[in-house]
């Protein structure tokens, strides 16, 4: 049976991420008196966005990751795949909660871009080779 120990580190570790920027929503959502869409308030959209940008990558990445990981990839590149994704994806989320800055939006994303599209070549250099 092969484990997936990188993988589910990495993926215990954007759950609790998820769960961080969730919380962000809820409590913004409190405060602004908004239950519905974003009402205007424009650091709801901003956390609304930071958490669903992170729903709408983090999981084909590790998804990716876990088809690697049980097909043999080396544990080195697993590592890297996840600090890669893990940091690209507390840039991109800060840059939109704190700072605005278009360059650590575009620094996030582009690590998690690449971590996806390298583990999606990795992933068909596997079926392949």
């Amino acid at each position: 049976m092969h484990s997936v120990a990188v993988t589910l580190f990495f993926a215990a570790c954007c759950a609790l991420m998820q769960c961080l920027l969730t919380v962000l929503v809820i409590r913004r959502r409190l405060k602004a008196g908004v239950y519905f869409l974003d009402g205007g308030d424009d650091p709801l959209l901003r956390r609304i966005r930071a958490h669903g940008n992170f729903a709408e990558t983090a999981p084909m990445a590790l998804l990716l990751m876990a088809l690697l990981e049980f097909s043999g990839l080396g544990r080195v590149w697993l590592i890297v795949f996840g600090v890669a994704l893990l940091l690209g994806r507390v840039i991109h989320a800060t840059s939109l909660l704190t700072n605005h800055a278009a360059w650590s939006r575009s620094l996030g994303m582009a690590l998690t871009i690449g971590v996806i599209s390298i583990e999606a070549v990795c992933g068909l250099w596997l079926v392949f080779r």
